[in-house]
């Protein structure tokens, strides 16, 4: 890969709360990336344990604190890119972290080259204890038609230009942990920006997070994802999209073995 001029910034925000398992984890990632020209933004929502003084042990120039309450995650995002400086945007949640430590510097590259919006890869998620991935969630490149099956990209995998949002808007809290999804839709399928998948994996998930943890939220959340596509009437497309988003998240919990 050709070595850019790193004039471009990134700015990686992690919101936290209650995450002194993980948070130095995270942390040490993103302070391990070969590329420097970055800002690391922890947007936490007034954490009662151990995650504050971790971060203020573990502080370095690029390392700043947004220590306020929030209305959740999507809400911390938010903020979080209101005060971001780059010209990237990466999220990475507290309890995850960077898949090497040329992760970003490969990213950058495909920004330079190819005058991209957004770029995206895969994602490994891994169990809370010993780290062994359990599920490997690979993308492709996007075509129309696909979000209506329920696909999108890995959201930690992606990163996008931050005036992106600053002319297509924010995540919708009200779609509570469907905001994601909700934003990338927006954006890929609606307007339309220049995106570019790359067969490469960006950033390991420790599996449990709150759109996953339980049966309820794993539910709630797809009843969400119908009601933004308007299937909830279409028994076609209701069908169409329960098929595939069972039928790919089989093939991601089998593709684990790669990694094993």
């Amino acid at each position: 890969m050709i070595k850019v001029s790193e004039k471009l910034k990134f700015s990686v925000l992690t919101p936290s709360y209650n995450s002194e398992k993980n948070i130095l984890n995270n942390i040490l990632s993103v302070q391990s990336q070969k590329y420097k020209n970055l800002e690391h933004i922890i947007i936490d929502n007034v954490s009662e344990d151990k995650t504050l003084e971790i971060i203020n042990n573990n502080s370095h120039s690029n390392l700043k604190i947004l220590h306020e309450k929030d209305k959740g995650t999507y809400d911390a995002l938010n903020k979080g890119i209101k005060k971001a400086s780059g010209d990237i945007i990466s999220i990475l949640h507290s309890d995850d972290f960077y898949y090497s430590d040329d992760t970003l510097e490969n990213v950058v590259n495909f920004f330079c080259d190819e005058d991209l919006e957004g770029v995206y890869g895969d994602l490994i998620y891994v169990d809370g204890i010993k780290d062994h991935p359990i599920r490997y969630w690979k993308s492709n490149t996007y075509k129309n038609g696909l979000f209506n099956k329920g696909w999108a990209p890995p959201h930690p995998s992606l990163f996008l230009k931050r005036s992106l949002f600053e002319n297509y808007g924010y995540f919708n809290i009200e779609q509570g942990n469907s905001a994601d999804f909700e934003l990338m839709r927006r954006f890929i399928e609606k307007k339309k920006i220049k995106t570019k998948y790359i067969n490469q994996v960006f950033v390991v998930m420790r599996y449990g997070g709150q759109s996953n943890k339980s049966i309820k939220n794993i539910i709630k959340q797809n009843y969400t994802i119908i009601k933004i596509l308007g299937l909830q009437k279409n028994v076609l497309g209701l069908l169409r999209y329960i098929s595939f988003k069972i039928i790919n998240r089989f093939k991601q919990f089998l593709s684990r073995n790669k990694f094993k």
